[in-house]
């Protein structure tokens, strides 16, 4: 208590009778009562602050007369929970019987709107009443208090482990598709590039004229050029393209014209570029051309494997990367990170699940600053956000993910097009063990786990709103760099 609230304090005299009317303290006797006057205190208390959030909780206060005011920080704002005049009302040391296992500190605080009276107890004294006239009591609370908070905390447990399968195999999945790729297309290049020693071979005979051989080398590195800026054409367009080629190939007595074809037009080639080569070796008997053309559609075929080892590979780095990311791996818990990193990482490792059905929008503000944050507990924010979505939406409907800056916040919004929450349910997503989902499909700690990550650990807010169509969680983070207390939380300075 500050020199300030006790100098607004007045003490007043305490009457059994009168406590005996407080819905707390009807069932006492009489040498209760007068225990309760004689340990414990009347006071006024004039209208401001009574006690502060994350304050050492030193007083149990019940409202006799007068106007109380609960609130609670919220991303760093305070949130009014509760506006009460109703004679008997508690706040303050309440949990003070828990002893130390129990948070010793104010869990929100309280204002008086007006000139107020209160029984007041000492904390202490308090938890020693307790123990000592509801002995049996006490011990069905503590039972119930810490028997809830440690399923929570095992419940908790197994859906990250359950989540972290799922991902595990979604990545596993992700994974192993490039993975096979390369493996087909490394054995397929081994076939070509067999292929082409073999015609190799056969040039080295002396079947072509040295200035014939030096055009062919050339149109070889010309057609491994063109792989690479091959342009994108529609399926119609490729097939048109493909017909022109094999007619041609085939009227140039060309077998299987029709083989060969889809990877001239693949690697961007037409009728045209097939004439300068018949053009090249025009007097050349008919299978010495034949045997050139199958020497440039390997040279085709091989830059045309490595593209797709390339590209494989390169997706296989990706997912591993983003595996990282999202894990966090190698990395201190508290970080500053770019958020719209932590998005996508959690987007790549959730691929599998969002299938083709689900179109992902992302509306990034890419002028948000860093954010100091623990980042892989709000990638496990956005998994159950999205993860929720995705399941409300049955696999089907637009998956929004937007980010902007309100105040000192970065804010992210994470939206998708499914029936919607229903209302009676819309105020308790954020209970634990409350769900929707039937039974065996959820555990009802999704939300809880983010709610507690958001905003007590990161001094942030979380908040949902729902109509058929559009519902959307919008997740606000503190830009600046908070303090570290003892638990882990942030503290905002």
């Amino acid at each position: 208590m500050t020199l300030e609230n006790a100098a607004r304090r007045s003490h007043l005299v305490c009457d059994p009778a009168e406590l005996r009317t407080l819905f707390l303290f009807e069932k006492l006797e009489d040498d209760q009562l007068a225990w309760l006057c004689a340990d414990g205190r009347i006071e006024y208390i004039e209208p401001g602050l009574v006690f502060r959030e994350g304050d050492p909780a030193t007083c149990f206060y019940v409202l006799m007369d007068g106007e109380v005011r609960l609130t609670k920080l919220s991303g760093g704002t305070e949130i009014e929970l509760n506006r009460t005049d109703h004679k008997g009302a508690y706040a303050g040391a309440w949990s003070a019987y828990l002893g130390d296992k129990a948070d010793p500190n104010y869990t929100g605080s309280m204002y008086v709107t007006r000139k107020s009276r209160f029984y007041v107890l000492d904390a202490g004294t308090f938890a020693r009443m307790m123990h000592e006239w509801f002995p049996m009591a006490v011990h069905l609370l503590e039972g119930a208090f810490f028997g809830s908070r440690n399923t929570t905390q095992r419940v908790a447990e197994r859906e990250r482990l359950l989540a972290l399968g799922s991902l595990s195999a979604g990545l596993t999945h992700e994974l192993n598709n490039p993975a096979a790729a390369a493996v087909r297309a490394t054995s397929g290049l081994r076939e070509r590039v067999a292929g082409m020693r073999h015609k190799l071979a056969m040039m080295a005979e002396g079947k072509f004229q040295p200035d014939v051989l030096v055009t062919l080398v050339r149109l070889q590195e010309e057609a491994a050029a063109q792989v690479a800026k091959a342009p994108e054409l529609s399926p119609m367009e490729a097939a048109d393209r493909e017909d022109l080629l094999g007619e041609w190939l085939e009227d140039h007595e060309i077998a299987d014209s029709w083989v060969l074809a889809p990877n001239f037009v693949q690697a961007g080639f037409d009728v045209d570029w097939l004439e300068r080569v018949w053009g090249t070796l025009e007097g050349c008997p008919n299978k010495v051309f034949e045997g050139a053309i199958r020497w440039l559609n390997y040279t085709i075929e091989t830059e045309l494997l490595m593209n797709e080892i390339a590209d494989s590979t390169t997706r296989i780095s990706t997912l591993v990367d983003a595996a990282k990311q999202y894990s966090q791996m190698d990395r201190a818990p508290f970080q500053v990170v770019d958020i719209h990193e932590l998005l996508d990482s959690t987007l790549v490792m959730l691929n599998r699940k969002l299938g083709d059905g689900v179109h992902v929008v992302k509306e990034y503000d890419r002028t948000l600053p860093p954010l100091p944050c623990y980042a892989a507990e709000l990638n496990q924010v956005w998994t159950n956000l999205i993860d929720n979505a995705v399941y409300a939406m049955r696999g089907k409907g637009t998956l929004t993910v937007r980010t902007s800056k309100e105040n000192d916040c970065a804010v992210v919004e994470i939206g998708d097009t499914g029936p919607g929450i229903p209302a009676d349910a819309l105020r308790r997503v954020f209970e634990p063990f409350f769900t929707t989902k039937p039974v065996g499909e959820g555990t009802g700690l999704g939300l809880d786990i983010s709610f507690r990550i958001v905003v007590n650990k990161h001094n942030g807010d979380i908040r949902v709103e729902s109509e058929p169509g559009d519902t959307r969680f919008t997740v606000r983070l503190p830009l600046h760099r908070p303090e570290q207390n003892e638990e882990g939380a942030l503290e905002a300075p």
